[in-house]
């Protein structure tokens, strides 16, 4: 049997509607309302998984014993890196399920690393609506705890 995409992504969703959103690009949503059809965008929560992204990175970079903010800040920034994010979204396969506009399927914009990335967002905003902090708290270390080094390492 094939792995679904909440099986790859670690995670089954209470309220499919919010995997749904996650999946879907503002493109798609615009295309769609033109012909009469309302569909939500990620773009929400994308900015909602960043916010939890940075906050779990924190937390996590504090458990490893970085021991000053300048350290913790880098090494976020190399953690939410537009190509480390797309790196996890595409070891999950999450480009196929991505709702996109006809436009942005000609020009192959499920393997755009941006694209991945903002999905990749979309998706933990999504976990933390339906799962609760702790749902996207725990996706977040299932995802990058093996990225996060001890400090010095």
């Amino acid at each position: 049997m094939a792995a679904t995409l909440e099986d790859n992504i670690g995670y089954h969703f209470r309220e499919q509607t919010l995997l749904t959103r996650a999946l879907t690009r503002r493109a798609f949503a615009n295309e769609e309302r033109q012909q009469g059809r309302h569909h939500e965008d990620q773009e929400v929560l994308c900015t909602l998984g960043d916010a939890v992204l940075k906050a779990v990175f924190v937390e996590l970079m504090i458990r490893a014993h970085y021991p000053t903010p300048d350290a913790i800040t880098q090494e976020k920034k190399n953690l939410e890196r537009e190509e480390s994010l797309a790196d996890v979204a595409s070891q999950m396969e999450v480009g196929p399920s991505i709702r996109f506009n006809a436009g942005e399927i000609k020009q192959g914009a499920e393997k755009e690393p941006y694209v991945l990335a903002e999905t990749l967002e979309a998706i933990l905003g999504a976990i933390y609506l339906d799962g609760g902090f702790g749902a996207a708290r725990e996706t977040v270390i299932r995802w990058f705890s093996h990225n996060i080094k001890p400090y010095g390492g």
